[in-house]
């Protein structure tokens, strides 16, 4: 009985098995994308420190005593503004001494040219000696010289006058005042410290194997660590050719539009540099179509004929738009981006998201 039972058990087991027919491989769903052909632009982000584009300690530039202060620490000022002025009494006494000694050589000129004048009249007549002639002519030589002679210590002694007043020789903000009013400045104290806000320079420090790329540098974007939210546009200004041996860097210094955003010298700032790849044909595909091997290499499942077929492909550079693909993809074929993970080689897949025809006709030839 239990051998008749077992029997009967597996001859149905078996009859199951016959009418029961093999279910055929179903085509897999799948999302593809198109790679572009374009390079991406490699980004490279640095730190650094706003520095003024000119930073002057002003000087007096004549000895004097402190009559006016016109600014303080902290004030803005345009080019040419007076900042200081210091007491010209005794300079304009020397100007009027000055003016006084033109206006004695004008006359003694004026005097020695009517006797140059009755000296050659005469000596036409044969009624005045030549050499007389020749010694009046000499006084009036004389004479001229001595008025610009004159002229000039009147020009120097109005350029004293000038120089009593003290002025921006660009616009910004005195950062400090190192005198005060009744104070004797000699010539050259330091009086004031002047710094431009704008254009801000940035310097930062860039490794050493980028100094190549800064020949397809595309653009430079800046973000103060005081407004973080603007970006600033940059421009490479200099850069110094002397590397850091100990960091393997060299210097970069930016300079960076402001506008109309607050920005401080001696501030933090990032700067982003974007660079141009010189083979700027190359493929990009989505992050998403990448799989990796365990052995660090990296293929991508691309649709010909609505076949699945497997490329080991070498990688190049990377940003959010994707990822460059430098060798073993060909050209035209749609990668996959959504259910790759369990895809296999020659298996049949459904496209959820068709590409554009022109594109699926270039990747089935």
């Amino acid at each position: 009985m239990i051998s008749r039972g077992i029997y009967l058990y597996w001859l149905a087991l078996t009859i199951t098995g016959l009418v029961v027919p093999a279910v055929a491989d179903e085509a897999v769903p799948v999302q593809v994308a198109q790679p572009r052909q374009q390079g991406l632009a490699e980004q490279l982000q640095l730190s650094g420190s706003l520095t003024a584009q000119q930073n002057a300690q002003l000087s007096s530039r004549t000895a004097g005593l402190v009559a006016e202060l016109l600014v303080d620490a902290g004030t803005e000022v345009k080019a040419g503004q007076p900042l200081l002025k210091l007491d010209p009494a005794l300079a304009e006494h020397e100007l009027a001494q000055q003016l006084a000694a033109v206006n004695a050589a004008r006359v003694m000129l004026a005097e020695r040219q009517r006797l140059v004048a009755e000296a050659e009249q005469l000596t036409t007549q044969q009624l005045f000696p030549q050499t007389e002639l020749a010694i009046r002519r000499a006084q009036l030589a004389e004479a001229e010289a001595l008025l610009q002679q004159a002229n000039a210590r009147l020009a120097q002694q109005r350029e004293i006058i000038s120089r009593h007043t003290l002025t921006a020789p660009f616009a910004g903000v005195i950062a400090r005042r190192d005198t005060d009013l009744g104070e004797w400045l000699a010539l050259g104290a330091p009086v004031f410290q002047l710094v431009s806000l704008s254009p801000l320079l940035l310097d930062i420090q860039v490794p050493q194997e980028y100094f190549a790329n800064l020949a397809n540098l595309r653009r430079i974007e800046v973000r103060s660590d005081l407004a973080p939210q603007q970006v600033l546009s940059g421009r490479l200004l200099a850069t110094v050719p002397v590397g850091d041996s100990n960091a393997r860097s060299f210097l970069a210094r930016l300079e960076v539009t402001t506008a109309d955003t607050p920005l401080l010298p001696g501030t933090s700032a990032r700067a982003t540099l974007y660079f141009e790849r010189e083979d700027s044909q190359v493929l990009v595909v989505p992050p998403d179509a990448l799989l990796r091997h365990p052995d660090g290499n990296f293929s991508v499942f691309a649709i010909r004929n609505n076949q699945a077929e497997r490329f080991n492909v070498q990688l190049g550079r990377s940003s959010e738009r994707g990822v460059e693909i430098l060798s073993g993809l060909p050209a035209g074929l749609p990668v996959v981006v959504r259910g790759n993970e369990t895809l296999r080689a020659g298996q049949q897949v459904r496209i959820l998201n068709p590409t554009p025809a022109g594109a699926n006709r270039q990747g089935a030839n």
